[in-house]
């Protein structure tokens, strides 16, 4: 049950309908000796702690001056808090002030705060007398027992309080049980004597989960739960039995309903128990409703006879019909209903509801603040400007929609069409989910469907991939692959032939072999190549050595120029690349090249040898110097990539030879501010 926290800073809150407080927001109120504990370990904590003795004696002062002072604080900042988060019973709504004085007894319940309060007073006059004496402390010595002798009086008297602040627990406690009740809100109050039903009905008509048992008192505090009707929400309480006894004589179960009754602006719901199987005579339950009657005014009141599965109203004798009849005769609504069919529990709502409303909005309309609100409005009449007469005119659907009769013919004709027309547009058009049960596992959503484009015929075209503004389809042909290999099958099958073998072989045809021979030997470098950047295994150089091996075939193939410049047998050079093949025109096997074919593999140095040698082939180097040269430019590289290859997540590596922060050596008298 959510509960009221009174005024201060127990959360009190403003709603459309009124205060709501909040009793859960009251901070625990600890024991005495963990208050102590926790002032005490807060000083030490939020204090400094070291003081020497060979200190100016003003430094001493200052230091125990303040470590009382601090603890005084801490002390009067809880103590405060617990003053003023409970709830002051002049401030709270009377419903909650006589609550609070049937639950805790409200002599009781102030005289505890007041000795909180109390306590906080006699903690800031100790300290400040002791801030006094620490004023004139001569020595370090006496300024220390000044200080103990300051906090063991704090903790003295807060020694003294144990039983205000246990008692201050309780009453917290119980507090944030209670149930969050709106005094000024819409409210639905049940009542009656114990077991006639009272929980079973705010069941049945609100979430809440109210015990129920077939013995009286089960239900022994308040309890709310919320109903909606009307598009508004409407507040239903349960509360206790009530026996028919002097008001002396009640026990605090039986107050609590007496302090709701009395209280709270509500529509009043007295139920009974005609079967009598509550314990309670049919007399006994007549006699409660005329005791209480008196603080049913001013309110709406409904008598709800429950329990009419056993005993319906009708089957009882003439002397009790006549009682009910009489209460009827003198205003009282009376409803039946039985909550274990549930018959007549809606209307009872409905009906409880309608009347309090009515009386809430005739109550309002009496009080001073209507007649300001009525003031400002004012109903203009407009006046005749001649005497002819201008009849509204209202369309016939619109009448016969309001009447609820059939419209007229002609325009019964119109909706006939209508329908008639969506009936035809929806038989001749073909849904995708008659589609998809046509195709069954073979239908695919089609996306392109749906794409909204100037003309829908461009739907299913070839969609251009564009490379520098140009159709990339423009400068391909689609059958490449197909005619190199219809060609590398006829050089094959010529080749078999032996149409290359006749010593009558031309200038055109050798240099023709000598470029497909280079062909060849390209494709086969690319195809490494890609196979090297395919493989997992493959090195990963660093972007400086990538750009030097781009650069190593420029710098080989500028110095093949200027070699061959000055070399006179350059064409001869030139066709001799094919170093592998046997001379097809008699003259025996050519000499293999000194140089290196590339090999397959995974690490930087093959890939380094190979692409220098690849570089070195192509450019045709046959000379030892240049050999020298290609040689020298791969171990400058290779040494690049070893020196850059120590520079891994996985390396111990060493940025710094001496870190200052374990050579610098020992500290000298300097200050100690880096911490």
């Amino acid at each position: 049950m959510a509960a009221a926290a009174g005024a201060g800073s127990a959360g009190t809150t403003t709603g459309s309908g009124g205060k709501q407080y909040n009793f859960k927001s009251i901070t625990i109120v600890p024991t005495a000796k963990d208050f102590i504990d926790i002032v005490l370990s807060r000083t030490q904590r939020k204090t400094p702690t070291v003081i020497h003795k060979n200190y100016k004696i003003t430094r001493i002062r200052a230091f125990y001056t303040r470590k009382v002072k601090y603890t005084q604080q801490t002390f009067h900042d809880k103590l405060s808090t617990i003053i003023t988060e409970f709830p002051k019973l002049d401030d709270v709504h009377p419903f909650y002030a006589d609550l609070m004085n049937v639950l805790y007894d409200k002599d009781h319940y102030k005289l505890a705060l007041g000795h909180i309060n109390n306590a906080c007073h006699l903690i800031d006059n100790v300290a400040k007398d002791y801030v006094r004496l620490l004023k004139y402390g001569d020595s370090l010595y006496r300024c220390k027992q000044l200080k103990r002798a300051a906090m063991g009086r704090m903790c003295t008297i807060m020694k003294r309080q144990a039983s205000s602040l246990a008692y201050l627990e309780q009453v917290r406690q119980h507090l944030s049980r209670l149930p969050s009740i709106n005094p000024t809100t819409r409210t639905l109050l049940v009542t009656g004597f114990p077991n006639v039903g009272k929980s079973s009905f705010v069941n049945k008509i609100t979430r809440a989960d109210v015990e129920v048992q077939p013995y009286a008192f089960t239900t022994k505090s308040l309890f709310v739960g919320h109903t909606d009707y009307k598009h508004l929400r409407w507040q239903v309480i349960d509360t206790p039995g009530i026996l028919d006894q002097p008001l002396e004589q009640r026990n605090t179960i039986e107050m609590q309903a007496i302090t709701a009754l009395a209280h709270l602006r509500a529509c009043v719901l007295y139920f009974m128990d005609l079967s009598e199987q509550c314990g309670h005579t049919f007399a006994e339950q007549i006699s409660l409703f005329e005791n209480i009657k008196p603080l049913f005014a001013n309110k709406p009141l409904i008598l709800v006879i429950n329990k009419i599965d056993t005993v319906a109203l009708e089957d009882l004798d003439a002397d009790k019909r006549a009682v009910v009849a009489g209460f009827e005769e003198s205003g009282i609504t009376v409803l039946t209903m039985s909550t274990l069919t549930e018959e007549g529990v809606a209307n009872v709502r409905n009906t409880s509801c309608d009347l309090l409303l009515a009386h809430r909005v005739d109550a309002a309309s009496r009080t001073h603040r209507a007649e300001s609100i009525l003031n400002r409005l004012h109903v203009a009449m407009p006046a005749r400007r001649d005497d002819k007469e201008r009849p509204a005119f209202v369309p016939d659907g619109a009448e016969a929609k309001r009447m609820g009769r059939v419209p007229t013919k002609g325009r019964q004709q119109r909706i006939d069409a209508e329908e008639a027309r969506n009936n035809a547009m929806d038989s001749d058009r073909k849904l995708l989910r008659d589609v998809q049960d046509e195709l069954g596992p073979e239908y695919s959503t089609d996306m392109r469907a749906e794409w909204d484009l100037k003309d829908n015929s461009w739907r299913y075209d070839a969609i251009p991939e564009i490379v520098d503004g140009k159709n990339v389809a423009d400068f391909i042909d689609p059958d490449i692959m197909a005619k190199l290999e219809e060609l590398e099958m006829e050089e094959e099958a010529r080749e078999r032939a032996g149409e290359y073998d006749s010593e009558s072989e031309d200038e055109a045809d050798k240099v023709a072999r000598a470029q497909s021979a280079m062909i060849r030997h390209k494709r086969m470098i690319i195809r490494q190549a890609a196979h090297l950047r395919k493989s997992r295994n493959a090195p990963v150089l660093p972007k400086a050595i990538r750009q030097k091996l781009k650069q190593l075939p420029k710098d080989m193939k500028r110095e093949r120029r200027e070699y061959l410049s000055d070399n006179e047998d350059g064409d001869a050079m030139d066709t001799s690349r094919d170093g592998d093949r046997d001379d097809r025109r008699g003259s025996g096997r050519r000499e293999r090249s000194p140089i290196r074919r590339p090999e397959a593999s995974f690490t930087a140095r093959k890939q380094m040898d190979r692409q220098v040698d690849q570089a070195a082939g192509m450019a045709g180097l046959l000379t030892a110097a240049q050999k020298r040269k290609a040689v020298q430019k791969r171990n400058l590289g290779m040494r690049n990539i070893n020196y850059q290859g120590r520079q891994g997540e996985a390396d111990r590596r060493i940025l710094t030879r001496m870190p200052k922060h374990l050579f610098a050596g020992k500290r000298g008298n300097g200050t100690a501010d880096r911490r």
